[in-house]
């Protein structure tokens, strides 16, 4: 029988395992800089591959290796066949592995430029980063925008790997000039550790075993490293942080808050404050699957009960009362672009936290920063893999730390709101604290009583289209129908608005975004104020136009797409602007060389290819009396 079988043995064995400390680490770097190699050079060399998976890695080796006969290690990682194919990593993987002195999690992260988000994805849970450099390039771009994002996310323990040592002949010179470089360039960055090794992935010098060809090394080998280095801080004495992601609710006699504790510890007993409202109250049970405990520490998963019947939702924190979270709807944070297209600043996205969730805007791009030098630049936008310090206004509070704080409470994601992708990263540095003496006036007469007096209800009547649409024509003849029969309407007129509220305005992509808050905003207050409201701007963006109708309340707008084909309104042409933009006299215009996003689901699609502005204004009516619009 195997030691193992015994019962007492195999206590002992489940005891040591759990006593055992977790380092989380990550492999990042330039693309074929040998990530995928390292590991599974690590898993094979600490044997720590079943033989069956040995077997088929052989396999795989001969289908898909890069090294001839020799086993290539990096499809051990590399599993994804499109991975196989370019020989590149596209996805994060984890691997879990385990030695006598400790566990790890290992996130290998692809180098490519064009994946810098999962890089980003795996360094947001890593205690290190082993930061791969290739001895024959040294340090690239790539190389220092890992490094920099790993510091932004909170990584302080590094590890130069030197990689292919072996193609310089195990030069030293190689080795102390890129730690040289590396050191020089990372100085601000903030690193606790920062340990150089030179190593072959390929033939294992220096990853578990010091390597006989390097004489003049004399620091540890990757493993060593990992097994010894101290990255625990004292978790105990942080602030209790308990993100509340359900409530528990099975029956009448029982209400609990389930999620996991982001920081800390509390007992039963224990005084707490909910975050965002400020009340308090006592823990009385804390609630596993396996029974109540008396307490529970950082990175546990229970449900909390409280003595009293406090309101607490999803997206709350239970927190410690002597040491409270931020709660704002402004903060500033460091942010990492992902998206293809650019971060501006005005554009409404979904702001998810680890339990929260709601829209808000970049209001500022405070610089961008150079992965290459870190100076501070002045920028408009943020491009894909860009990183810059931004403001931000979100349309709820949140609690928050400062992410230097608390990894768990102080990050967020921005998701795009029309296709729902990931587009940003952030980490979020301290409240802002400007519009502290900015509060809500009580006003007794609201738009309710504004309305009544109308006789209507109010709402924005968005008309959207090319230049030359018809826009401005079928909104001006629908004016001058209500106001026949006594209703009471304004129009808001793209070229009008440019004349004054706006005049300060071009028409880069930017400015068109903050052209369309503007308008939104002043359409937000005539609805308040009772208005019939109709906007005629090409609001080429369908995320703006998501925007105005957020900034007002469900059935209050109604986005009408006046749909006319580009080579008509080309025909047109009315102001003689497109015959400029053909000829590019004109810049960034919208059809020419600008894009146009048609409205997906628009409220009313009026075609008007062979209509007059007449029979156009019956079907625009009509619509809006079905649509509730006009009574």
């Amino acid at each position: 029988m195997n030691n193992l079988q015994t019962p007492d043995t195999l206590k002992t064995f489940l005891a040591e395992q759990e006593q055992k400390t977790l380092l989380r680490f990550l492999t990042c770097g330039s693309v074929d800089d040998g990530k995928s190699t390292l590991i599974g050079r690590l898993l094979y060399d600490t044997k720590l591959i079943y033989e069956d998976q040995l077997a088929a890695l052989e396999s795989d080796s001969r289908k898909w290796g890069t090294v001839g006969e020799e086993i290539d290690f990096a499809l051990l990682v590399d599993g994804l066949e499109a991975e196989r194919e370019q020989g590149i990593t596209i996805d994060v993987a984890y691997r879990f592995f385990s030695t006598s002195k400790r566990k790890f999690i290992v996130a290998d992260t692809p180098g490519h430029v064009q994946y810098t988000r999962n890089m980003a994805t795996g360094a947001s849970t890593a205690d290190l980063a082993i930061v791969l450099v290739d001895a024959r390039n040294g340090i690239l771009t790539q190389t220092k925008r890992h490094t920099f994002i790993a510091s932004l996310l909170g990584i302080r323990h590094i590890v130069v790997a030197i990689n292919k040592i072996d193609l310089v002949d195990y030069d030293q010179n190689a080795f102390e000039r890129i730690t040289e470089e590396f050191k020089a360039f990372s100085a601000e960055l903030g690193f606790d550790t920062i340990t150089p090794i030179p190593l072959s992935a390929r033939f294992g010098d220096n990853v578990t075993e010091l390597s006989p060809h390097m004489g003049w090394y004399d620091g540890p080998t990757l493993l060593g490293h990992l097994e010894t280095v101290d990255f625990e801080s004292d978790h105990s004495s942080a602030p209790f942080r308990f993100p509340v992601q359900y409530v528990v609710r099975p029956n009448l006699d029982f209400r609990g808050f389930a999620g996991t504790v982001a920081a800390g510890s509390v007992a039963v007993g224990d005084s707490i404050v909910v975050a965002k409202s400020g009340k308090s109250s006592k823990v009385s049970r804390i609630v596993t699957m396996d029974g109540d405990l008396q307490n529970a520490v950082e990175g546990q998963a229970v449900t909390i009960v409280l003595d009293d019947e406090v309101e607490v939702s999803r997206g709350n924190m239970l927190v410690a009362p002597e040491e409270r979270p931020h709660v704002a709807d402004q903060f500033a944070a460091n942010l990492v672009w992902f998206s293809e297209d650019p971060m501006i600043p005005g554009r409404q996205y979904i702001l998810r936290t680890e339990t929260d969730s709601v829209s808000a805007s970049i209001t500022a791009l405070r610089h961008r920063i150079d992965v290459n030098s870190f100076a501070h630049e002045a920028a408009t936008c943020l491009d894909m893999n860009e990183v810059g310090y931004c403001h931000l206004s979100t349309q709820a509070p949140l609690a928050f730390d400062a992410y230097a704080d608390n990894r768990a409470t102080g990050a967020f994601v921005l998701i795009d709101r029309v296709t729902n992708a990931t587009v940003g990263a952030g980490m979020i540095t301290h409240p802002l604290r400007r519009a502290s003496n900015v509060h809500w006036q009580a006003l007794d007469v609201d738009k309710k009583s504004r309305s009544e007096q109308k006789g209507q209800k109010p709402a924005v009547l968005w008309f959207t289209g090319l230049s030359g649409s018809g826009k401005s024509t079928i909104a001006n003849l629908l004016e001058k129908r209500l106001l026949a029969e006594g209703r009471h309407s304004y129009i808001l007129d793209g070229d009008n608005v440019r004349h004054g509220l706006n005049r300060d305005l071009g028409f880069t992509e930017e400015d068109r975004v903050e052209n369309i808050r503007r308008v939104g905003e002043v359409a937000r207050l005539m609805v308040d104020a009772g208005l019939l409201t109709l906007v005629s701007f090409i609001s080429p963006f369908r995320a703006e136009r998501q925007l105005a109708r957020d900034m007002v309340e469900d059935g209050e707008f109604f986005e009408i797409f006046v749909d006319t084909p580009f080579e008509e309104c080309a025909k047109r042409d009315p102001k003689g602007l497109y015959a400029k933009a053909l000829r590019g006299e004109i810049k960034n215009f919208t059809g020419v060389d600008s894009p146009y996003e048609v409205p997906e689901n628009p409220d009313i699609h009026l075609k008007t290819l062979g209509k007059s502005a007449e029979e156009l204004l019956d079907e625009l009516i009509e619509a809006l009396k079905q649509k509730g619009a006009l009574s």
